[in-house]
């Protein structure tokens, strides 16, 4: 109980500092999203100082007042659930603006990075098992050059071969926008899958050998542990040694990164929804980004470091429940 307790004073303290920094960063950038928004309708209507003011207090950037009173008002409307309005998507909310796009990008990195967790365990415990054979010799090397490739230039790579030249995978956008229309019903949800399937090829060639390699050489030393080397001894079935007794020990570590990379799937989407010009949450931050949207940008990194928290909070408890060693070290 004590150490939960300290655990949760971390992370309160850790959100504290998020939010802080959350408020600081954005207002280092050059110019402010009134001015953005000024920028966009030059030459078609005149501003005048009072309008240019009043538009800054509405979007929640009043450069009038000290930054103490700018930070205190900041937190006041956080913790009302008020993130102000976008400029890049007036006069609709931070927060409706992130509703609508956050799912998008759940669901397709909730996706990749689990069918990345299972394929590369499953695999790496085979080629551990399997060890000298001609699995292990060849597929770590491959896997680790595919790793070292540009991300952007892997993608770029399979939006020409896979997208353009054999055409099997849309390469834009996150459903057919012409001959669908979002809703619960059968040919959007088919629409989803087909143009979510190349982005999520890419994310898990790039991030295969981070989950084959770890597992791999941590099996290779669990395989030697004196337990495996007894249930052998007993004549247990290579199935059971391989799963119950070596597998799950060595798979520990593996649960942990799978939790904590849980908490990318937020923030780990802006390079594959710009290329794929996917509509989640990464690409909108990029816009934010480019429009000087404080609010928006705020709002954005505000969920990220949220999902962050809470999933190291939870690998955490999800490692102390799975290794007693742990529990009696920390009780």
């Amino acid at each position: 109980m004590r150490y939960l307790l300290r655990r949760i004073g971390f992370y309160l303290i850790a959100l504290w500092a998020s939010v802080t920094m959350n408020f600081i960063i954005p207002r280092l950038m050059p110019g402010d999203p009134a001015e953005a928004m000024i920028a966009k309708m030059q030459g078609q209507q005149t501003v005048t100082a009072y309008q240019l003011q009043a538009l800054r207090v509405e979007l929640g950037v009043n450069t009038t007042d000290p930054l103490p009173v700018q930070y205190w008002d900041y937190l006041n409307n956080l913790a009302h659930g008020n993130l102000g309005l976008s400029s890049v998507n007036f006069p609709h909310t931070v927060v409706s603006v992130i509703g609508e796009h956050l799912p998008w990008t759940i669901g397709l990195m909730a996706v990749a990075v689990t069918l990345s967790f299972i394929v590369g365990t499953l695999v790496g415990i085979v080629t551990a098992w399997r060890r000298g054979g001609v699995l292990d010799s060849t597929l770590p090397p491959v896997l680790t050059f595919i790793s070292a490739i540009p991300y952007f230039w892997m993608a770029l790579a399979l939006v020409y071969t896979l997208g353009f030249l054999l055409n099997w995978f849309p390469i834009s956008d996150g459903y057919d926008i012409y001959n669908t229309s979002p809703g619960f019903n059968l040919p959007f949800l088919l629409s989803v899958l087909r143009y979510g399937c190349l982005p999520v090829i890419t994310i898990m060639l790039g991030s295969l050998a981070g989950w084959v390699l770890p597992m791999r050489n941590t099996m290779v030393t669990t395989l030697s542990e004196d337990y495996v080397l007894m249930a052998q001894a007993k004549g247990l079935s290579e199935r059971r040694v391989m799963i119950s007794y070596a597998a799950r020990n060595a798979v520990l570590p593996s649960v942990t990164s799978f939790s904590m990379s849980l908490a990318l799937i937020v923030g780990g989407s802006l390079l594959t929804e710009t290329v794929f010009n996917y509509p989640g949450i990464g690409l909108t931050l990029f816009s934010a980004v480019e429009g000087h949207d404080y609010g928006l940008i705020q709002g954005c990194f505000l969920v990220i470091a949220v999902t962050v928290l809470v999933a190291n909070f939870l690998s955490d408890l999800l490692y102390t429940a799975l290794d007693p060693r742990v529990r009696q070290g920390r009780s």
